[in-house]
């Protein structure tokens, strides 16, 4: 979080624009030395808050162009104002995707590096198991995920009675067969990415739908990218209504999260991005959390299974995006989730 001596000098820059480090000291009335300053400036720079143009006495520090995308929020105060009381950004907001997130890391070095940490447990984890013991491993996290998937969607299926379903196909009494087809479905998509995992490298829109269509099989879920408009519970954010845009915005994400070079970086934005879009009547955010789950699969990295996060948490992130298209939250879930597969897991 940004405590309140960075609040103010990020006050400052943002209402004064481009300025040196003399110039926010003496225009600032915070009792910290110089020195102290210029530790906080080069904080923020880390932390992707503020950027720096030019060199020694001539440098100016500004706002980051990923502020916004950044920037901490008190979530449980945002969302402390009803739907209609929330000023929201005005409809879907093409530069983020082909100005702010192509050109610019998500990730701090701080954050990369505790990833690429994890990451390194994991491969020293594995390497240590038969390749029985990585498939039960495997095969445990994948009903995680099902369960998990399915529960942040409505689907009431206990993570036992999940358990049940996809090892001995036995249904729980008292649930829908939809509930089942769901849980069944996204058994169905993992297995299909452990024997083509490379199926969705580089990523296309074509794969996407793939995968879109295991994970709705045999529901009344239209197939293909949706041709009309979808209204989405919770929140007034308006996703894309037109065909071409649609299939334009989803096309553009492929290509921003193939050029990326960290595979963390790719997973994230493939959660995001997929979700933001909307390209499917339904079955959005599941297709999202199997797509960023192949991306990290085919490069070897730990998948996510998501059971340790709360359902109306990972909501509340991706309201936060779609609406401010501010990724702070959903960040530290996934870094988070990360932490918790190679923990538990493997």
């Amino acid at each position: 979080m940004i405590d309140s001596r960075e609040q103010k000098i990020i006050g400052f820059i943002k209402q004064a624009g481009a300025c040196s480090s003399k110039e926010v000291y003496q225009n600032l009335d915070i009792l910290i030395s110089y020195a102290t300053l210029k530790r906080i400036l080069s904080k923020l720079i880390t932390e992707n808050f503020l950027s720096s143009v030019g060199h020694g006495k001539g440098t100016k520090y500004t706002i980051s162009p990923i502020f916004d995308l950044l920037e901490p929020i008190d979530i449980e105060r945002y969302y402390e104002k009803e739907i209609d009381e929330r000023k929201i950004k005005d409809g879907f907001n093409f530069s983020l995707i082909n100005d702010v997130l192509a050109k610019n890391t998500l990730f701090t070095k701080a954050e990369l590096e505790k990833l690429n940490g994890l990451q390194a447990k994991f491969e020293n984890n594995i390497s240590q198991l038969t390749a029985n013991e990585y498939k039960k491993e495997f095969e445990r996290l994948a009903i995680d995920l099902s369960w998990k998937s399915s529960q942040i969607e409505g689907n009431t299926y206990s993570l036992l009675e999940t358990e049940r379903l996809l090892k001995e196909k036995e249904t729980a009494s008292g649930k829908t067969k939809e509930e089942a087809t769901m849980l069944l479905n996204h058994k169905d998509s993992l297995d299909f990415l452990i024997e083509h995992p490379d199926y969705l490298h580089p990523l296309s829109v074509s794969k996407i739908e793939d995968i879109h269509s295991i994970l709705t099989k045999e529901l009344s879920v239209e197939r293909n990218l949706r041709k009309r408009r979808v209204g989405i519970s919770g929140t007034n954010y308006c996703p894309l209504d037109n065909e071409f845009q649609i299939s334009e915005a989803l096309r553009n994400s492929c290509d921003v999260i193939n050029a990326k070079s960290s595979v963390f970086e790719k997973a994230l934005l493939a959660l995001v991005l997929i979700s933001y879009i909307q390209p499917f009547m339904d079955g959005n955010k599941r297709t999202a959390r199997i797509v960023s789950n192949a991306i990290l699969m085919n490069e070897k990295h730990c998948p996510l299974s998501f059971r340790s996060v709360n359902s109306l948490d990972y909501k509340k992130a991706m309201l936060l995006f779609y609406e401010q298209n501010n990724i702070s939250h959903f960040k530290e879930i996934f870094i988070n989730q990360f932490e918790f597969a190679v923990e538990k897991y493997f």
